[in-house]
């Protein structure tokens, strides 16, 4: 058979995901060319922001490995620009002398970042946030460099920002308007949102204009249009895009500010058609994801012959998490005098609502804080709800979102999939995990935003067939097996290396990620403490450091302080100790201990001899510190002994590995002074007893702890602790807070665990176990200079052997 011919410009999210329609509906039918300016296959562009922070790799934001191309018979040139097309040829030439005939050519071009017309635009040390080349600059940028500007408070700046945070680098956000994210955001939650970024450390420069970037090469400072100047090493430029319709415009096709199409994509230019950021719609050009791909369905329903509704434009939502700030919006966000509002702020918690109503309709909402009902508004929105809908939804409340919902209602904005092909594939295709729904509907591939919607479809479909627990998520983008599996498979199999594990349970990849490799050391670790020899290689480097690096590359460190008590002898030797090495800051923590900043890599060895006291592990994956206050000895309301019970937890569990930090407290009295109520543990004095409160937080993540227990005796509190840290310690996902843990798993159900005397009895054996093999490297590296030398500059200090 003789296949028509689909030369597709472009190999990004909008492209491929219209082949991807293309190739449901006419599988056989077209041989298909793709052209790709980067040397990547398809990635998630979204997903460039968590790169550079840091969160995830490279593989990890694959959408279409380059396997998915060869089993598709996809022809893809990567790293090959398509530079002149003829129309009436039918004929496309690339920037390596190609020439490919076509008949019917998909112009999926693209965007172009942004560049702002001033005097030093095109110094070294300015780049744009756009690609996965510009991610790797900064990255390499900042290990020689540590200050950045990032021109933009929009939502790619922000991004940029907080990635830059991460690598070390001290971060300025230069913004025109005096609102962040002002296409989105309202005033109240712009302001909101800027106050979290900056305590988080962005400094914001407002309502400032950039007019000049100075230096000689390379970047080294901005001058303002006020006159002001800031010094900087690094620029990046996030102040927007613009449709790359340079192509499109040489060979005769219809622009304005995009390509100009129709209805269902058609350029002016018969066979030819134009997707996602480059095509202009009804004079609107989409730079999100959700209505790019309701693009490319149209597209390809009309290439395809099949008949189809035309595109009518798409109502647009904003999905912004940085580092735990959630925010939502959605259509109208501005008021006027014909719009009626219902708003709800809560100060206190960081929470903020605001739905915009006109003509008795839903129009437009902003959520900041807490944005778990984005999707109901959302639907509510596109469909133009009458507010009584929404304000008396009461079935949709508790969970019953689901259920509520029309069949051909929206659950996956970004990749356009409904409720309806969510069930039917649930049902046809016998479906009954999270993943397994996204690999088949492609529901929540993009912004993940929709994981608890298709999760709360899926229990709703299956009834009682739904296994929460079963809900499995992979370990990383190496290996499609969960926590659970891995950890079931080293008990099994007997496997005793990260290695053996990967080989054994076929890894994708030969070495592992920076997500997985320090997981697996984990759980080797937990199962087996009495055999199992840590892997330093496989630690992060704060712990293969035994301190904490600053953004300067020197190192902060904190010696243990038990219950955060001290003594004359130790101040003095933290005093000589500061001095000899000349450490810029000496800080009293909130964890009732003494860090010392700003000590160089080479010196931490002799730091740590010269100081000659545990450390205060406030870089591992252990208990970190257990804060008290002064207790019944001192204090007219204490009721108990808060710093003798401090400092025996924190005696006991010193050196524990967890699955993420734990922090505990201790509080004489019900006043808390030592802030139990929001630690991992938190121990509470009353009246002739103490009460036990477990998974709170007091970071990004506010979490008030929860109530376990109550007993009496000081011995009762280590062994209930003692249970429920081991239970923690085995139950765990890698890099989850308590607080995550006990939300999951749930209170009740944890107490009924350890309500059973033999469980408890158990776990704490296990534990003890544990607790049994650890010590303290310290003793160790100091014994020998010749030998901690080398250790150090081989960054292969282990923290526990």
């Amino acid at each position: 058979m003789n296949q028509e011919k689909i030369v597709m410009i472009g190999n990004g999210m909008a492209g491929v995901r219209s082949v991807e329609e293309i190739l449901n509906l006419r599988p056989d039918h077209f041989h298909i060319t793709i052209f790709g300016t980067e040397k990547y296959p398809n990635y998630n562009r979204i997903q460039l922001s968590k790169v550079l922070q840091g969160d995830t790799t490279i593989s990890d934001i694959t959408l279409n490995d380059w396997s998915w191309y060869e089993e598709n018979g996809i022809q893809l040139y990567p790293g090959e620009t398509v530079v002149r097309v003829d129309t009436e040829a039918k004929l496309v030439q690339t920037s390596k002398e190609r020439i490919v005939p076509y008949d019917k050519l998909i112009m999926a071009t693209g965007s172009l970042p942004f560049i702002v017309p001033i005097p030093g635009a095109d110094k070294e040390g300015v780049t744009a946030f756009r690609d996965i080349q510009d991610c790797e600059k900064m990255m390499s940028v900042s290990k020689e460099y540590k200050k950045a500007a990032v021109i933009g408070g929009g939502l790619l700046g922000l991004e940029a920002a907080r990635g830059l945070l991460n690598l070390g680098m001290d971060v300025d956000v230069i913004h025109l308007s005096c609102t962040l994210m002002e296409r989105q955001l309202d005033e109240t939650a712009g302001s909101l949102l800027q106050k979290e970024l900056e305590k988080q450390g962005v400094n914001f420069f407002m309502n400032k204009q950039t007019a000049e970037i100075f230096g000689d090469e390379r970047v080294e400072g901005i001058r303002f249009s006020d006159g002001e100047t800031m010094k900087t090493d690094l620029v990046v430029m996030a102040a927007g895009i613009r449709p790359n319709v340079s192509l499109a415009q040489e060979s005769g096709i219809d622009v304005n500010r995009g390509i100009l199409v129709n209805d269902y994509m058609e350029t002016n230019i018969p066979d030819v058609y134009a997707v996602g950021e480059c095509a202009e719609h009804r004079d609107v050009v989409y730079g999100l994801v959700a209505p790019l791909y309701e693009q490319g369905k149209v597209m390809a329903a009309r290439i395809c012959g099949e008949p189809a509704a035309g595109y009518a434009g798409s109502v647009l939502s904003t999905q912004l998490k940085v580092s735990g700030v959630d925010v939502f919006s959605v259509g109208e966000i501005t008021e006027d005098e014909e719009t009626k509002t219902i708003k709800m702020f809560d100060d206190w918690k960081g929470m903020y609502k605001k739905i915009v109503i006109r003509d008795g309709k839903m129009t437009g909402a902003v959520l900041f804080g807490d944005t778990s009902e984005g999707n109901k508004l959302l639907r509510l929105i596109n469909k133009k709800a009458d507010v009584e809908e929404y304000m008396g939804a009461a079935e949709e409340a508790a969970g019953n979102m689901a259920a509520a919902m029309a069949d051909g209602e929206l659950v996956c904005g970004c990749s356009g999939v409904t409720k309806g092909t969510i069930t039917t594939a649930i049902r046809q295709d016998g479906l009954t995990t999270f993943e397994e729904v996204k690999a088949c509907t492609s529901a929540s591939r993009s912004c993940g935003g929709c994981k608890p919607l298709v999760v709360d479809l899926l229990a709703h479909t299956l009834g009682d067939q739904f296994e929460k627990a079963d809900q499995k998520e992979p370990v990383c983008g190496c290996t499609t097996l969960s926590r659970d599996e891995v950890v079931e498979s080293i008990r099994k199999k007997g496997l005793t290396h990260t290695r053996e594990v990967m080989n054994v349970l076929g890894w994708q990849t030969e070495d592992g990620c920076s997500k997985c490799r320090p997981a697996l050391n984990y759980y080797l670790g937990m199962i087996n403490p009495m055999e199992y020899e840590d892997e330093k290689e496989s630690r992060f480097v704060n712990e293969r450091m035994h301190a904490n690096i600053n953004k300067d590359g020197t190192y902060s460190v904190v010696p243990r302080m038990y219950g955060g008590v001290t003594s004359a002898k130790d101040l003095r030797k933290i005093a000589d100790v500061a001095e000899k090495y000349d450490v810029p800051l000496i800080k009293v923590t909130g964890g009732q201990r003494i860090d010392l900043f700003g000590v160089k890599k080479e010196d931490l060895p002799d730091v740590w001899a010269d100081l000659d006291m545990p450390s205060g592990y406030a870089y591992g994956k252990t208990l970190r510190t257990v804060k008290t206050c002064v207790g019944e000895h001192f204090c007219r309301f204490g009721t108990q002994d808060s710093i003798s019970m401090g400092i025996a937890m924190e005696k006991k569990f010193e050196r524990i590995g967890t699955p993420h930090k734990v922090k505990m407290a201790v509080s004489a009295c019900p006043r808390n002074c030592a802030e139990s109520g929001i630690k991992d543990i938190g121990v509470v004095g009353v009246e002739g007893a103490w009460e036990i409160y477990v998974g709170g937080n007091g970071g990004t993540h506010l979490r008030a702890a929860d109530l376990l227990c109550k007993v009496k005796t000081n011995d009762e509190v280590l062994e209930m602790i003692g249970a429920f840290m081991q239970y923690y310690r085995e139950d765990a996902v890698y890099l989850e807070r308590t607080s995550v843990w006990v939300e999951r798993v749930g209170l009740d159900h944890i107490k009924e665990v350890l309500a059973d005397k033999a469980a408890r009895d158990a776990f704490n054996t296990r534990i003890d176990e544990a607790l049994s093999v650890t010590k303290e490297p310290w003793k160790e590296i100091i014994e020998n200079k010749k030998i901690r030398k080398e250790l150090y500059e081989t960054e292969l200090v282990s923290l526990t052997k």
